[in-house]
Order: C-alpha cells, then structure tokens, then sequence
C-alpha cells in the first residue's frame, strides 16, 4: 500500500460506513413511524377504553405525545403514521423475522404486565390482510431504500399498481422525495403505459432526475425530529439573511408593543414539503399571530404568494377560537431600493385594521431599520 492508497481505503471506508448508518437511522425512524400506526389502530379496535375517546382519538393522542417532546406527533404526524401503517402490513413480515429487532420487542412488552395478548410480538403475530403486496418491492427493500419522507409520498397513492410502480422506479432510480414527487407530478406512470418505448422513456427519465445522497437523510426534518435535534445542527443557512433576521427580531422586541417572540424558521409542512418561516410573533394587544419574512433581495411577485400561504396555513391550523387573523409583514431589501409589503389576507374587520396600524411598526420605522442593516451588511 502506497500513501495514495492509504488516503483512498480511509476515504472508502468512510464513506461505506457513514451511508451504512444514514440506512440505520432512517430505518429506526420508520419502524417507529410504522408501530405507531400499528399501536393507534390496534386501540381505535381493541383499545379497553377507547369509547372514552369517541372519533377524537389523534386529537387526544397527539398533545400528551407533543408534550413529552416526540416533535413529530401532531394530529397529521399521526393520521400519517396510522396510514402508513395501513398501506404497508406486509412490514410485519420483515419486523417478526429480523432478530436484531427482538430486543425491542420485548423491552416494550415487559412494560404491559405480562399481558401477552397485548405485548408487541402478539400483534405483530395477528393475521392480516394484505392487498395486492405482491406488486410492490419487498418490505425489507422498501425499509433499507426509502425514506420516510419518500413514503409520505407513496401512501398517498391510493391504487395498488400505480405505487409500485413509483416504489420500484424510485429505488431503481435513487430518486430524492422531490424527484418522486415531479415525476408523480408529471404523471409519469400514465405517460409510461401509453409509451410505446417504456424502457427509453424511463432510461431518459432517471438521466434528468435529481438523485438521493446519504446527506439528504440528515436534512430531513423527520430525521432531525427523531433525534431531538433543532433545524439549525442541520440546515444551512444564509449566512446574511440569518443576520438580518436575527436582527429584525431583537428590533421588533425593543419596541416594546406587545410582540411575544414565538419561533425562528419555524418549520410548516404543506403536502408533505417543508417551508420556513423567518419569523413567527404573537401580538398580546392584537391576539394574533405575526409573521414575518425577509428577503436579503429585491421584492418579487412570489414572495406575497409565499407570504399568503403561511396566512392561510396559520388560519386554518393555528389560529385558537378567540385569536384575529394572523398578519404578514414582508421585508425585501437590495442595493438599489427598499420595499415594504404589509400582508392582510383574511381581515375583513376595518376596525381591527385600524388597530394593528397603531400597533405594529410602521412603515418609517421599517424602512430605517432596513437602511441601517444595509449600511452594515449589504
């Protein structure tokens, strides 16, 4: 060995071993996605007091499991799980053969009083059916190959044929989530039966598609959910616009008119793709939430788009009974020029519209904090 191939066997090694325990994770991560499915439709059928709980069930699940810090058990997490679940029994299979995965199972059983009717390895062992499973890649594959993310994507596809045909082209084409979701999207499986040159158009497909890297695994919010982690270990970020936000908050807090800070970069999960939002504030005068973006650039026409879309998302799942609407302020910024964008989607009230205007920053106030931050940084 020569000290060039010292430096490649370590690289190779690294590398092997590193992608080795990105699959080790992530299969971690489903299997747990996948039981609790099991362990939510085991309840709403078996469940000893499970009436108590009437159609409400998620609901009433997800904020004891919020509160003891599983970030990723919100009602949706849950309904999402319990699908998954349903989907894919066949996982089964692969989790009572696996011998390394015993040792789970009885640490969780030893914990329902010897109950063996109730003890992991017994639900597992209940005879299920499974529907068409024939079609689609084995459940082992399915748990080495695919992200949970990817799967988020897959039972969503409610036609047996059609699924397998997205989980054996996405694995045989390493896709990343995005890549399955154009493809999806572009409606390749219909484009595919009406080819007459099937293996061309998906050969010509997996050339143009962007492919999964083990990294990808890491930014996945599931992944960094699963380990407690916050966005920041694991998200690159710009470096100016994390200055100027970073900024922006402490500025909106000096005011000193009601802003309680909420979030930074709080993570909204529309149809399974993530979106960030700079800034999040809830106004105790106003009894709404604020949100906020900054854009290190010059205004563009998608930006209110964007903004709009976290308004509604808010409105529907995080406004409470007694809160207004949220409200949007967005932030633009370039050498040439500074523009201020407030949003109002949804507010109806001229009262209320009156008020906020007293309340909140105005547009002078904003414009000079962004020609300081732009004297400093731009």
């Amino acid at each position: 060995m020569n000290f060039s191939e010292l430096i490649h066997i370590i690289q190779d090694t690294n590398k092997l071993l590193k992608q080795r325990a990105y699959v080790a994770v992530n299969q971690s991560l489903t299997i747990r996605n996948w039981l609790t499915g099991l362990y939510i439709i085991e309840f709403e059928q078996n469940g000893e007091d499970r009436a108590t709980y009437g159609t409400k069930i998620i609901e009433k699940l997800s904020k004891p499991l919020m509160q003891s810090g599983i970030k990723a058990a919100t009602a949706r997490d849950l309904r999402k799980y319990r699908q998954f679940y349903k989907t894919y029994p066949q996982i089964r299979m692969t989790l009572t053969s696996e011998l390394s995965l015993k040792q789970i199972w009885m640490s969780v059983s030893s914990k329902f009083n010897n109950d063996f009717e109730r003890t992991i390895p017994a639900l597992l062992a209940k005879e299920k059916a499974s529907k068409n499973t024939e079609l689609g890649v084995s459940p082992k594959i399915i748990l080495n190959s695919l992200s949970f993310s990817h799967i988020a994507e897959l039972i969503k596809i409610s036609e047996p044929l059609k699924r397998a045909f997205y989980e054996i082209e996405c694995i045989r084409g390493n896709w990343s989530v995005r890549e399955l979701q154009r493809q999806i999207g572009s409606l390749l499986f219909e484009r595919t039966g009406l080819s007459k040159n099937k293996e061309k158009l998906i050969k010509l497909t997996n050339q143009q598609a962007t492919q999964l890297i083990p990294e990808d695994i890491v930014r996945d919010p599931y992944f960094f959910e699963f380990f407690g982690l916050k966005q920041q270990d694991v998200l690159p970020e710009n470096k100016l616009e994390d200055l100027l936000i970073k900024h922006l908050q402490e500025f909106l807090l000096e005011l000193g008119k009601g802003f309680c800070f909420e979030a930074r970069q709080k993570r909204i999960t529309i149809d399974n793709i993530h979106y960030y939002v700079d800034l999040v504030f809830y106004h105790k005068i106003l009894k709404c939430n604020v949100i906020i973006e900054l854009k290190s650039r010059k205004f563009r026409h998608e930006d209110a788009s964007q903004l709009r879309i976290y308004l509604n998302y808010y409105k529907e799942y995080e406004m409470q009974d007694d809160d207004n609407p949220p409200i949007g302020i967005l932030l633009c910024t370039d050498k040439s020029e500074e523009l201020v964008r407030f949003a109002t989607t949804g507010i109806e009230e001229q009262v209320f519209i009156s008020k906020y205007m007293l309340e909140l920053p105005s547009e002078k106030d904003l414009h000079e904090f962004i020609k300081k931050e732009k004297k400093l940084y731009l």
